[in-house]
């Protein structure tokens, strides 16, 4: 019986063809060096996921024409192939265009949850099975272990690097393919470390901050270029629905903000705690009203080893947003796909739009996640 390779494939390395998705930053070049370094037939592939030619002036965000270049200079020190697969068109429909029509409906979406899910783990994958690849493997900071169950998802190694949340979506099918070659390192600079070794240009690249699309994080100018009249100006307005002020357009709000609101001076600080797209109305009031215990979602992934509904609650951990650590949750399955979870301790400004990850109460499993449609 043939040895498993290091990605636990029963093949030897050079026999096994992996595709290494490279957006051009330190991460993904390191997988891609790394796996070519351990004799593997590696393929680079680089997506083109919008108009480079305005993303070229722009620093810190993947996927822009630098980034194109800066891939294929890894491949060419490395000596592996590497192909750009222009995904505009498909890029745009599948997560831009949500994002914008998200955000007008007073929403506050994760368009890198849906890039993963829809294009990256999706056609990419299906371009990846086309060129007779064994696995794909990625850049990502998570873990993919071998349960009894087959694979499981678990968070990555590193806390302060964890991408748990932006790989919910994953599905039990994708994760038999892909690989996840950092997700047990203990730091970034230990990345950074490998590709000093492996002598890649971009050991001292800055990581991405931005949504590539988002030049220098300003969604709204975005979204006004997507849909005109998006940032129409409006009335802020209390609980009562009496005016405190005028908005300069409802998508230059986001539920939980407090400053910059533009109606100070009125004593107790005031909270942005709902938005009315339809009425032009950003509503304001006390942070206690941010507090939320209930929580609706849709379009659930579940990764657990039995259905979701097979029990009437699941004791879990759930992350309402990227930068919060798991809180303690129930999980009330009310089909295949959708669900509430009750907070024990209540949340602040749970935003329809963002994503809800469970995991298991012990452990690092990923146990999936879906959309925020509402919150009592």
């Amino acid at each position: 019986m043939t040895a498993l390779n290091s990605l636990g494939l029963p093949k030897a390395p050079a026999d096994t063809r992996v595709v290494v998705a490279m957006s051009g930053g330190v991460d993904s070049s390191v997988v891609a060096a790394m796996l070519k370094d351990q004799g593997y037939d590696v393929v680079g592939i680089t997506l083109q996921l919008y108009d480079h030619g305005a993303a070229l002036a722009k620093k810190g965000a993947c996927c822009a024409g630098q980034d194109i270049h800066d891939a294929r200079r890894v491949a060419e020190a490395m000596g592996f192939a590497h192909y750009v697969l222009d995904y505009e068109s498909s890029f745009r429909e599948a997560v831009i265009d949500e994002f914008a029509d998200a955000y007008l409906a007073g929403a506050t979406p994760v368009p890198c949850i849906r890039c993963n899910e829809r294009v990256k783990f999706k056609d990419l994958m299906a371009t990846a099975r086309e060129l007779d690849a064994d696995c794909m493997a990625t850049g990502h900071y998570i873990q993919r272990k071998l349960g009894p169950n087959g694979p499981e998802l678990h968070s990555a190694a590193d806390a302060n690097r964890d991408q748990s949340y932006f790989l919910f979506s994953t599905t039990p099918e994708q994760l038999a393919f892909l690989r996840f070659p950092l997700g047990h390192l203990a730091s970034k600079a230990e990345t950074r470390a490998l590709a000093t070794r492996y002598g890649l240009s971009v050991a001292d690249k800055p990581d991405s901050q931005d949504i590539c699309f988002v030049p220098n994080g300003n969604y709204a100018a975005v979204i006004e270029k997507l849909r005109p009249g998006a940032a129409d100006p409006g009335d802020i307005v209390d609980l009562a629905g009496n005016v405190l002020g005028q908005h300069r357009g409802v998508i230059h709000y986001t539920v939980g903000q407090r400053r910059g609101i533009g109606i100070g001076g009125l004593g107790d600080p005031l909270y942005v705690v709902k938005l009315d797209p339809a009425m032009r109305r950003v509503i304001v009031g006390p942070k206690e009203l941010l507090a939320t215990r209930t929580i609706a979602l849709k379009e659930i992934n579940w990764l657990g080893d039995e259905p979701l509904a097979s029990r009437p609650e699941w004791p879990v951990l759930v992350r309402v947003r990227s930068t919060r650590p798991p809180r303690e949750a129930v999980l009330r399955p009310l089909s295949a796909t959708e669900a509430e979870v009750t907070l024990i301790t209540p949340e602040d400004g749970v935003s329809p739009g963002q994503a809800c990850v469970f995991y298991a109460p012990h452990g690092s499993r990923v146990l999936g996640g879906g959309w925020i449609t509402g919150t009592r």
